[in-house]
């Protein structure tokens, strides 16, 4: 078994849910990681490709999809979005548990291929809040914010499948809390057991 952990983290938009893996990163960046995703979307300005995501073209996607190199993949607003298996497993085999930001549908087919897989949702303090919260970014008009409120329904209505929930209410609290799941989870019989070979082999020995 490895000793790093896989989570997924779903959220609906403007729950915090970025902000909070990036403080997360910046705590605890030597032991956690979040895998890049593939993406066919075009590339943005002062994005690098690799680090924002994986950028390819329609046609290498789909024969990703075809091969069953994706943990999980779906359409977003015209663009496809994937999780790369091999990216995935090889940053858990450097022993960094893994993050993976992505809305409840991605999150059940992880699960499905990876049953060991945590899922962690975090949710707004109220919808009311989170209405909010997507007015005072200044970046969306009425229509947008309209239809992120009836995504962000259909998504928190799904919180029930994940293992951890974290109510986002306020920022610091939340950041802990995250941070406590992740850390929780590199502390099971299990992981430990394999971090700790020699010792769990030589406590055997003597009891033997």
């Amino acid at each position: 078994m490895t000793t790093a952990c896989l989570f997924t983290i779903s959220a609906p938009s403007g729950a915090g849910k970025t902000s909070l893996v990036k403080a997360l990163l910046e705590r605890r960046g030597a032991s956690v990681a979040v895998s890049v995703s593939h993406s066919t979307r075009p590339i943005r300005p002062g994005e690098v490709d690799g680090v924002a995501y994986h950028f390819v073209s329609l046609a290498e996607f789909e024969q990703m999809v075809a091969d069953d190199e994706f943990l999980e993949n779906a359409r977003v607003f015209d663009n496809c979005y994937g999780t790369a298996r091999s990216s995935v497993e090889s940053l858990l085999t450097s022993g960094k548990h893994v993050i993976l930001e992505i809305d409840w549908q991605g999150a059940r087919q992880v699960k499905e291929k990876l049953p060991d897989t945590m899922g962690i949702f975090i949710l707004p303090p109220s919808r009311e809040q989170l209405e909010q919260r997507l007015r005072t970014r200044g970046t969306d008009d009425e229509t947008v914010i309209a239809r992120r409120m009836r995504d962000a329904d259909r998504e928190m209505s799904h919180f029930h499948d994940a293992e951890y929930l974290v109510i986002n209410d306020n920022f610091e609290q939340a950041l802990f809390d995250l941070e406590a799941i992740i850390h929780s989870q590199g502390l099971t019989r299990e992981r430990q057991a394999a971090k700790n070979q020699p010792l769990i082999a030589s406590i055997r020995a003597e009891n033997e």
